[in-house]
């Protein structure tokens, strides 16, 4: 009988198994017994097990491995043989003798195979009765150990995935046994610590030292409100034979135990919540972002849904009455449960709470409240019987609502609302909802004060710029005014178009230094200043009456440029006081600056002013502009002028059209100064005599 192993290579012994740390532990003899009951095969572990040499049993009666029987009982070994080859296997325990003479108990497998010449061939297992005893007492241990035992017991792959772990362990996680399986430790165990457990465990993996009853704070994901404390025992596996390495552990939760580390944890968790919403709430001062982004700082770490709401005052003073019903704006919403609470939550805008409501008990104490959601909170709070109707559908168990209140006044409220499935809020939870309220109430008040400033800056600079330019049968006008402050959308660019008596025109421009509503009210006083000058004073008187106003106003520095058309004559008078010359395109398409003078800007005083006169063509266009269209961070004014120059050149089509296209050409996406832009095409004519009037010969 061969006794090669697959692959050619020689044996001991016809059968062997994996190695292993329990097979490892329990020898294996093995022999054969011919059709005379005669030892056919002896293997190694046979002449362990029974002290014989091959040469001494080879081709000897099989009887000689076990004591005597008593006068009239069956021969063991005959009977061995015989239970082979009728039952086809069979296991059992039979005393043996060993050469030395002692006796000694086995476990016994035996089964038939056909030798190569055709006959029949018993072969036997036998193994020490009292190893595999022990082996079994092993496994029955483990078996126990891994069903009933309390303490959490786990083995990962090296890469520390879940291998194996029992019911106590799954239990802990809320996660079951099957759902474990394949996962990684950090998708299961949620840790505050930085990675550091993990990189702990990954250590073990590599072959470090084990660790012992470390405390850990953490939670799971089948219990992500829950903050847990375990005390964890790691340790590298054995790697003995052909054993996967990895990693095994024992989890106690001492939750109750160690309630200072549970507070802890949630206290790092409160302030890692804090930190990211100081990030988060207050990047803009637009106030229904500040609102969005205090939702989505809060859902789905703090609670399951928020909605924020502003206070709709119907009078001044903005003063809470608790007497009165409270009007809000819901502005910002945002839950993670499904319907109907995405209804509940973002389905209404306009609120009204009656007196007494839940809402008016947290404004009365300016303090945050926790409410159930029940009966007694649907009465006193929620008017309309549809909403409350979401609202117990919806699935939220319990609400808190912090008020939002800064500088004394109170700007509305926030409520977050949690399931079933969270833990109703606790007084940690209204501190922290204070705080959130106190951060996005301060962000929320600057962001309306922003817009009341806003609206003051931006009614200011309507009043001052014209609304209604004059107009003229022999001047037709585009203008364009582009603040450059993104904070009050104002500044000190100025334009105007004044109709002079005899049918002239006055074309007007200038420039205050500095932006906001500083400038924009130097301007205005410059603007009407000029407009109620302009019939009255030739242009150098006009700048000259203008300076003295700079001067008395205290406005330091101001350029302003001062066309007036003739269309009888087809002429123009020009006085300058610092500003960018105007430029002429003339019917040809040629472009020309008319920069005889410049003068110094208003404000400086001292200094006279002198009127250039030039011809315009019928036809030809004028173009007024401010600096800010012309000259940008980095690059020259002269480079602005000549792309001005083409595109002047280049035009084509209505002056609106030509007006766009310039500003599209020259500006920048977020230009950083005010711009002015007043394109004027001139014609020349006169303007018709009124009725009854005589006309000279």
């Amino acid at each position: 009988m061969s006794s090669e192993r697959p692959g050619g290579e020689r044996g001991q012994a016809p059968l062997w198994s994996e190695p292993g740390p329990l097979l490892g532990h329990v020898a294996v003899a093995v022999f054969g017994v011919d059709e005379d009951d005669r030892i056919c095969y002896w293997g190694s572990g046979a002449h362990t097990l029974f002290g014989h040499g091959s040469a001494a049993v080879l081709s000897r009666p099989a009887s000689m491995l076990f004591p005597t029987p008593p006068p009239g009982s069956l021969d063991p070994a005959r009977w061995l043989a015989a239970q082979g080859r009728t039952l086809g296997y069979w296991r059992g325990r039979l005393p043996v003798r060993r050469r030395d003479g002692t006796v000694l108990e086995c476990g016994f497998r035996v089964f038939p195979l056909t030798g190569a010449a055709g006959g029949t061939v018993v072969m036997a297992l036998a193994s020490r009765g009292d190893e595999l005893d022990r082996v079994k007492t092993n496994l029955a241990f483990l078996d126990s150990l891994f069903e009933t035992c309390p303490i959490g017991l786990v083995m990962l792959d090296p890469e520390l995935r879940y291998v194996h772990l029992n019911q106590a362990l799954a239990d802990m996680d809320g996660v079951s046994i099957q759902e474990h399986l394949g996962r990684r430790t950090d998708d299961i165990m949620i840790t505050t610590d930085g990675g550091e457990h993990q990189r702990l465990l990954e250590r073990v993996a590599a072959g470090g030292p084990p660790v012992v009853n470390a405390l850990l704070g953490l939670r799971t994901a089948g219990r992500p409100d829950d903050d847990q404390v375990r005390s964890v025992s790691w340790f590298p596996l054995s790697q003995a034979g052909d054993t996967r390495p990895g990693v095994g552990g024992l989890l106690v939760d001492v939750t109750d135990r160690e309630q200072a580390i549970v507070e802890a944890t949630a206290g790092r968790r409160r302030l890692a919540l804090l930190d990211r919403a100081s990030t988060l709430i207050g990047t803009t001062l637009d106030v229904r972002v500040t609102a969005r982004e205090l939702v989505d700082a809060t859902v789905p770490d703090f609670c399951d849904g928020a909605v924020v709401e502003v206070v709709e005052w119907m009078d001044e003073p903005e003063v809470f009455q608790p007497e009165l019903p409270l009007f809000t704006r819901r502005i910002a919403a945002g839950t993670v449960l499904p319907p109907p609470a995405p209804e509940l939550v973002v389905g209404l805008e306009h609120v009204t709470y009656p007196p007494g409501s839940a809402i008016h008990e947290m404004l009365r104490t300016g303090s945050p409240v926790c409410v159930p959601v029940d009966a007694d909170f649907m009465t006193r709070t929620v008017i309309h019987q549809e909403r409350a109707r979401l609202l117990l559908d919806s699935g939220l168990t319990s609400l808190l609502i912090a008020p939002l209140i800064a500088r004394n006044t109170v700007q509305g409220l926030t409520m977050f609302g949690r399931s079933a499935a969270r833990p109703p809020f606790a007084a940690p939870d209204l501190s922290l909802a204070g705080e959130l309220a106190s951060r996005a109430a301060l962000c929320l008040d600057n962001a309306r004060l922003y817009s009341r400033v806003q609206d003051i800056a931006l009614t200011l600079q309507r009043a001052l710029l014209p609304t209604a330019l004059g107009a003229s049968p022999f001047v037709e006008v585009a203008h364009r005014y582009l603040p450059g402050s993104h904070i009050t959308e104002v500044g000190g660019d100025w334009y105007d178009v004044i109709n002079l008596p005899g049918g002239r025109v006055a074309l007007v421009v200038g420039d205050v230094m500095g932006h906001g509503v500083p400038a924009a009210a130097a301007m205005g006083r410059l603007r009407i200043t000029a407009k109620a000058l302009a019939r009255h004073r030739e242009p150098d008187d006009l700048l000259a009456d203008l300076d003295v106003c700079a001067q008395e106003a205290g406005i330091e520095l101001a350029t302003c440029l001062y066309l007036r058309y003739d269309p009888t004559t087809g002429r123009a008078r020009i006085a300058n006081a610092g500003h960018p010359p105007p430029l002429v395109r003339h019917p040809d398409g040629t472009v020309e600056a008319v920069d005889e003078l410049l003068g110094v800007p208003l404000g400086v005083g001292g200094v006279p002013f002198r009127t250039t006169e030039t011809e315009l063509a019928d036809g030809s266009v004028v173009a007024l502009y401010t600096d800010g269209l012309v000259e940008a961070r980095g690059q020259d004014i002269e480079a602005g002028m000549d792309v001005l120059r083409a595109e002047l050149s280049v035009a084509s089509g209505s002056l609106e059209e030509t007006a766009d296209r310039i500003l599209e050409r020259l500006l920048p996406e977020a230009p950083t100064d005010d711009t002015v832009i007043v394109l004027a095409r001139v014609r020349r004519g006169r303007l018709p005599a009124p009725p009854g009037s005589v006309t000279a010969p």
